[in-house]
């Protein structure tokens, strides 16, 4: 929850945008006092001085105050005053400046070099830190050039850490014994409990700690207790459950029963259905939230409940990314992020080094050169497979003649896939031009390098009789230019010679070129076309309105 302190009208104006915005976030408070009880990050409409004077006696522990942000009274600046880990107030900035039209300004020293803040490293996995005391101490030892190193269980898609010749150890484990500089502790186990009619809530965690305990797991890994479904309303394991804060998930007997375990029961059958609860459900719960699973802890019994471990394989994760046409300001915040968070960047060395600068310290990269799409997409699946955090880069929009579709056929279900769309090229040269999209449009690539050009020719023939706005990808390279002359010709066969077309080559990058002529002196002179261009040829209704290409929506309530 955002609370947000707003004593003078402009910060009221600003505090309304906040609230418009994130309605099921936002409350405003007149009181200070009562919008630091009631939510997660404060933003305060005040000056700094001012802030830091009204909430000094209210802090209290870094870790459980909330974060707080400043704005300025003009909405230039969104600070990141206190609590800029812990308490939320970095993104709290990042997110209220986005709103604002802002700047956020974060000051953290691992912010602002890069690093990713130890205090919170592996939070979106869901690692807690065992100790936090030694946090400053090793983060200070990161910033002075020791590195870090991480030693894990299993590979977890964690972000880049960069080198050193005395690297700082972080543990990530699920073992009781555990050490490290820093230790932090990963949603790894499950715990599958099965139980008498009425069992206590006492004598379930018995046999659960008895269960953590013979395999020397620690609690703070356990992610959830997993059962038969017969066993959902069973008190005293939700009770545990509760009191713990594990979440329970249950899953019907004949979904248990097809589990391999080590220690199956005719008499566990009989009576709900499966030979195993315990260890089926924790093998069933654990890979479900996993790439696989194994037992590491087999059935521990009492009188009254059983109890189980297994321990998932971590997925990795496969970031397909979008970074644009080319421009700064044309590849999305989004997309930033994600580079950032990667741990490895895979992608064509042209477009690597047009987001090199934007990469934590560490990131590993894997460049290869143009015509290598199917290694690159290949390799990008195989270290995601792996655990690795991996961002698989395009150009434009990654799914649009890029990395996507080659990566996704490739990547399966132990892979975690997400995917940050990006400005095309189409749509950075259709805004140079004016606005030929304005209605139905195609997108055909004129590159026979993987689809036969018969395949392609049924294509265009298709758009040209369909009216359509062609929008032509790889139109002509040096050695390929009789494919564009055909498929001038094909559209020209379904449309005056007058129709206007839109060249524009280098669209947002440096040498950006931009040019507009008709398909008739486009056919008669087609050199301006290249490799890097994108070409819009108009429909029948496309017309050049004060020099710009537009092709009306043809909107009744304009004619």
């Amino acid at each position: 929850m955002i609370g947000i302190v707003a004593p003078t009208a402009a910060g009221r104006g600003f505090a309304g945008r906040l609230a418009t915005a994130w309605p099921d976030e936002v409350r405003v408070h007149s009181r200070l006092e009562d919008a630091w009880a009631a939510s997660d990050v404060v933003v305060c409409f005040l000056a700094t001085g001012a802030t830091v004077r009204l909430i000094a006696p209210l802090l209290a522990d870094k870790h459980t105050d909330p974060g707080v942000v400043c704005v300025d009274e003009a909405g230039r600046f969104a600070i990141a005053l206190t609590g800029g880990h812990d308490g939320g107030a970095n993104d709290a900035a990042h997110r209220i400046a986005a709103v604002l039209g802002a700047e956020p300004v974060v000051t953290t020293a691992t912010d602002s070099t890069g690093l990713p803040p130890l205090d919170g490293f592996g939070a979106d996995l869901g690692f807690r830190l065992a100790d936090a005391a030694p946090v400053a101490r090793v983060t200070r030892a990161m910033l002075d050039g020791a590195g870090a190193t991480v030693v894990s269980d299993a590979t977890w898609p964690v972000p880049a850490l960069p080198a050193g010749a005395d690297p700082v150890r972080l543990v990530v484990s699920d073992r009781v014994d555990a050490r490290g500089d820093l230790l932090y502790r990963p949603p790894s186990l499950v715990v599958g409990v099965g139980a008498s009619r009425g069992v206590t809530a006492d004598a379930v965690a018995a046999v659960v700690d008895a269960a953590l305990a013979a395999g020397g797991l620690d609690r703070a890994s356990v992610r959830a207790l997993a059962t038969a479904d017969v066993k959902a309303d069973e008190a005293g394991i939700l009770e545990l459950a509760k009191d713990r804060g594990w979440p329970v998930l249950t899953f019907p007997a004949e979904e248990l029963a097809v589990e391999d375990v080590p220690t199956p029961s005719e008499v566990v059958r009989a009576a709900v259905g499966t030979p195993s609860v315990a260890e089926a459900a924790a093998l069933r719960a654990a890979r479900d939230a996993g790439r696989d699973a194994a037992l590491v802890v087999a059935k521990r019994v009492t009188p009254t409940a059983t109890a189980a471990v297994a321990r998932l394989v971590p997925r990795g994760r496969l970031t397909i990314t979008g970074i644009g046409p080319g421009a700064e300001d044309l590849r999305t915040p989004r997309a930033t992020a994600a580079l950032r968070r990667a741990s490895v960047v895979v992608g064509l060395d042209q477009y690597v080094d047009q987001v090199r600068h934007l990469l934590s310290p560490g990131t590993r990269i894997v460049a290869s050169v143009l015509g290598e799409e199917a290694k690159r997409a290949r390799e990008a699946v195989e270290l995601a497979t792996e655990g690795h955090a991996v961002a698989l880069i395009g150009s434009g929009d990654a799914g649009l003649y890029a990395m996507a579709s080659p990566a996704l056929e490739l990547a399966g279900a132990d892979v975690d896939v997400d995917a940050v769309p990006g400005v095309t090229a189409a749509l950075a040269a259709s805004a140079l031009l004016g606005a030929p999209l304005g209605h139905d449009h195609a997108y055909v690539s004129l590159s026979d390098l993987h689809t036969p050009w018969p395949v392609i020719v049924d294509r265009l023939r298709a758009v040209a009789s369909a009216d359509l706005v062609a929008c032509l990808y790889n139109p002509r390279s040096k050695a390929r230019t009789a494919q564009f002359a055909e498929a001038l010709a094909i559209l020209g066969g379904h449309r005056p010679p007058e129709t206007p077309v839109g060249v524009v080559r280098d669209a947002s990058r440096e040498g950006q070129r931009v040019h507009l002529t008709t398909l008739a002196a486009l056919t008669a002179d087609p050199s301006i076309v290249n490799m890097r261009s994108v070409v819009l040829v108009g429909s029948s209704r496309s017309r050049l309105v004060a020099g710009r290409m537009v092709t009306p929506r043809e909107y009744t309530w304009l004619s």
